[in-house]
């Protein structure tokens, strides 16, 4: 999704300053919400928690008598600030069995149900602030773990009710509500919860210009809005705000400021004990890492996120998190760990209306497919993801997926839908928001042309992925252009791309793929585990062999970077492909290539 949770600062509930009914406060307890004290007490480590669980009743706690045992008399009410009207309960004008019965059933993450408990009556007599409040918990609770789109609508009632009154918690209210319909793929939603929000100043109005400007094409507003959001870090070290910079950074393109934001939101929400933070902090860096294709740390990132959602009831989260580990383990060829997170995901995005989880776990399953050479099935699989409307995938996926679904389409034959696919993505990468676009629409136009012109938009291709970071995408290419060098019987000049495809592909831990590249790399006549001689000068670049000559007389990467006026990481990207194409594994071994080399150019001795 596109923003973490918004939720509102306030100040920390102590238990001797907030009381909770005994119903509610045992089931905030029981779902690890509340923390237990001594003698007794408990309290929210989340603030945002504790005012919103306190709204849900219609009561101030702070004015609730002391509970020392289950039943609790009924406190006062927001909206009773004199005596109860004959015939009805001081407390909200509801009964106090109702509004246990209510707060409890939103204690336990059940929210998006707990309007069929409370009598509408008594809804209607509390003042609109904690009418809006009780709106704001509600959706609070859908979005964790109900229908999203159910949280989208009862954010949206809470934001016009506090508008005014809370304005805080108004624009959190709206940007939550984005926020839901994000996750259910409706673009409509998202455009209308962004809209009204005249309490939104600063970053916060840069972010919500930007992002409508972004969700209706308008690309030059959003970028430049959204770099102002970014280059701010959200304007404050509140992990909310810095969580909206995060993704403000991911709708840019921007992986690795994204990366770097989110994971410094978790840090401030992990100061801050903000509980309901940390599974969202943890889902929005996953899907960061992910897209920049470190698939490692993705992995760490959604595994703490999923263990922090299941604990704190965040069962929508969780099913992201389920979506993303099922991603890195087709990366994998895990088939066992995609088949169980991508099914456990779908699982709950199905009722609860989760387009963006389900787009990533049948991606997830197609890529596994892919990597057991069931091209067919994985383009089947894919082609209604690729679909513009409300019966494709998810708006802000569909595009990412669609390089995918190419390579499975041509090798399944439907070659007409994959050029009608790769033409839409190419007028799509010419817009710049996505860092490997432009190399992933070069590799699809290279297996949909014939003749030598694949072999140029190959070499297009590769060129591109040198200068945007996602290795594992590189190397992928690498493996179709190795491939279809051999099937053009060069198998000599297909070496070298799938030797350097392998090396990645291991450093990856991406063994269905690597199985892949040692394959075809065996079909070339090729060693897959070094070689016993080195390959010639000829077959690196002229930048390479200095490289190669410098290192193997013992220079570091710094010191051959500042001798070249390179940067250190290109050195390292050169001597990896170095590595790969003399089938060699470390630096030490260069001085013997260096040395072979030269025997080899000296004249034969007379």
């Amino acid at each position: 999704s596109p923003t973490g949770p918004a939720g509102a600062t306030t100040g920390h509930r102590s238990a001797s300053s907030a009381r909770a009914p005994a119903a509610v406060s045992l089931g905030l307890v029981a779902d690890g919400l509340l923390r237990r004290r001594k003698g007794g007490a408990v309290d929210f480590d989340d603030p945002f928690l504790g005012r919103a669980a306190l709204a849900s009743t219609g009561t101030s706690w702070r004015e609730a008598p002391r509970v020392h045992g289950p039943a609790s008399p009924a406190p006062r009410g927001h909206a009773a600030d004199g005596p109860a009207p004959e015939g009805r309960t001081a407390v909200g004008q509801t009964s106090p069995a109702d509004r246990a019965a209510v707060g409890a059933a939103l204690a336990r993450g059940a929210g998006h149900r707990a309007d069929r408990l409370g009598p509408p009556a008594g809804v209607r007599g509390l003042s609109t602030l904690a009418r809006g409040r009780a709106q704001l918990v509600r959706g609070l609770a859908a979005l964790a773990g109900g229908p999203v789109m159910h949280a989208h609508e009862a954010l949206l009632q809470a934001a016009e009710l506090l508008r005014g009154r809370a304005p805080v918690e108004a624009s959190d209210a709206r940007f939550l509500a984005m926020e839901a319909a994000w996750a259910g793929g409706d673009v409509a939603a998202c455009l209308a919860a962004l809209d009204g929000g005249e309490e939104v100043r600063g970053l916060e109005r840069d972010f919500a210009e930007g992002l409508s400007a972004a969700l209706t094409v308008r690309l030059d507003e959003a970028r430049t809005a959204l770099t102002r959001v970014v280059q701010g870090d959200g304007g404050a070290d509140d992990p909310r705000l810095l969580l909206r910079a995060g993704s403000a950074a991911l709708v840019i393109g921007d992986t690795a400021a994204a990366a770097r934001i989110h994971a410094r939101a978790l840090v401030r929400a992990r100061a801050e004990h903000r509980t309901a933070l940390l599974p969202h902090a943890l889902e929005q860096l996953a899907y960061a890492e992910l897209r920049a294709g470190r698939y490692g740390r993705a992995a760490r990132a959604a595994r703490e996120g999923l263990r922090t959602a299941e604990s704190t009831g965040q069962y929508n989260v969780a099913a992201h998190q389920h979506a993303v580990l099922a991603l890195v383990a087709s990366v994998a060829g895990d088939g066992p760990a995609v088949a169980e997170h991508a099914g456990r995901a779908l699982a709950a995005a199905g009722p609860h209306g989760l387009v963006q989880a389900a787009t990533l776990a049948e991606w997830a399953l197609a890529r596994d497919e892919m990597g057991r050479g069931l091209a067919a099935q994985a383009a089947a699989r894919l082609g209604p993801l690729v679909l513009p409307g409300p019966r494709g995938g998810h708006f802000a996926l569909r595009m990412l997926v669609v390089p995918c679904f190419v390579e499975a389409a041509v090798a399944a034959g439907r070659v007409a839908e994959a050029r009608e696919a790769a033409g839409e993505y190419a007028a799509w990468a010419a817009l710049g928001v996505d860092g490997p676009a432009r190399a992933q629409s070069a590799r699809c136009r290279a297996l949909l042309a014939e003749g030598e012109a694949a072999a140029y938009w190959f070499r297009e291709a590769v060129r591109h992925h040198d200068g945007c970071g996602n290795d594992f995408e590189r190397a992928r290419t690498l493996l179709a252009y190795g491939a279809w060098l051999r099937r053009r019987r060069r198998p000599g000049d297909a070496r070298g791309p799938l030797r350097d495809a392998l090396v990645t592909f291991e450093r990856a831990a991406a063994e269905g793929w690597a199985a892949h590249a040692r394959s075809e790399l065996r079909a070339t006549g090729g060693a897959t585990g070094g070689a016993a001689g080195f390959g010639a000068p000829r077959e690196l670049t002229p930048q390479q062999q200095r490289i190669v000559r410098l290192v193997a007389r013992g220079a570091t990467n710094r010191e051959v970077a500042d001798r070249l006026s390179l940067s250190p990481r290109t050195v390292d990207h050169h001597l990896r492909g170095v590595f790969a194409r003399l089938g060699i594994r470390s630096r030490v071994e260069l001085p013997g290539v260096v040395e072979g080399w030269d025997a080899d150019a000296r004249p034969a001795a007379r």
